[in-house]
């Protein structure tokens, strides 16, 4: 039965520290940041939305609590809205999420790597096949890329990574694989390797932050020797679960905003600004007359 099930439960750790942009991380989490107008966490959780996932699972952190109070109802801000007849914002601020989505917490009380984050989950996901998306991976394709995963998933029936092609001078940054080809934009994992040195990886094709996971990584984080500083980290777990299962690699279609960095923020702020249908034209003409200037 369990072959048949559909992915409907997506993980979101959002328990790191964001040291890269402190001060501004300092009380608010990383995740929280906004492009243009709107957090990278909606980001991320509009793509779960737009596969057809329902459960949304949020691995927070003690410093989190503003990323719960983003997707609960905010009944003061609401009834200052409706006093002020601001209908326009009300229902923006009252639809975030679709009224079937179901957001469900659990706290990581330590900083343990993401496969801890990741095993946090686990009571809440049981014997289903599940999404990871990384928030400060900001991921923009005409079909969100998950909702590409999952559609190969749905075929495949194996855990699947996102993955794209790297310069070899960045391979110390990513995961990365060594995989042969199966299809279009797919590749079967031999195996994968954590920030391997240029001269020592096995290829330039790189996990970014997106996952499709069968149950059966649990198994396999359970028993990860932990690293540096007792983190369990999830490359680990699915270069075990590779000696048991098929793991595919997907190249997904859209480009990738590292938000993680202060270039990939900028740059995704820039992109997204230049097509907002509030200000996106007024923005592309500033932009002009900067670079005429």
């Amino acid at each position: 039965m369990n072959a048949m099930k559909k992915v409907r439960k997506a993980v979101f750790p959002v328990a790191g520290l964001g040291t890269r942009f402190l001060p501004a991380t300092k009380a608010s989490p990383k995740e929280m940041m906004p492009i243009v107008d709107k957090p990278l966490i909606q980001y991320a959780v509009e793509e779960a939305v737009a596969a057809g996932i329902t459960d949304m699972i949020f691995v927070t952190g003690r410093t989190k609590r503003v990323i719960e109070d983003h997707f609960d109802k905010a009944y003061e801000l609401e009834n200052e809205l409706a006093l002020h007849k601001k209908t326009q914002m009300l229902d923006l601020v009252r639809n975030l999420l679709p009224k079937h989505i179901n957001c469900i917490y659990i706290r990581q009380s330590e900083a343990l790597g993401l496969g801890h984050a990741v095993l946090c989950a686990r009571p809440v996901i049981g014997d289903e096949p599940f999404a990871v998306l990384l928030a400060d991976d900001l991921l923009d394709g005409e079909i969100a890329v998950i909702k590409q995963m999952t559609d190969k998933y749905d075929d495949y029936r194996c855990s699947i990574l996102g993955a794209l092609d790297v310069p070899r001078t960045e391979t110390a940054s990513y995961g990365i694989v060594k995989s042969s080809p199966v299809a279009d934009r797919l590749e079967r994992l031999e195996a994968i390797v954590e920030k391997p040195q240029p001269e020592v990886a096995p290829s330039s094709l790189a996990v970014v932050g997106r996952y499709i996971l069968t149950p059966r990584i649990f198994h396999h984080l359970e028993r990860v020797t932990p690293g540096s500083g007792g983190e369990i980290q999830l490359t680990d777990g699915i270069a075990s679960l590779l000696n048991e299962e098929q793991v595919l690699a997907y190249r997904y279609i859209g480009k990738r905003f590292d938000c993680g960095s202060k270039l990939g923020y900028l740059q995704a702020t820039v992109e997204f600004g230049r097509r907002h249908p509030e200000v996106g034209a007024a923005f592309s003409t500033y932009l002009n007359e900067l670079h005429q200037a």
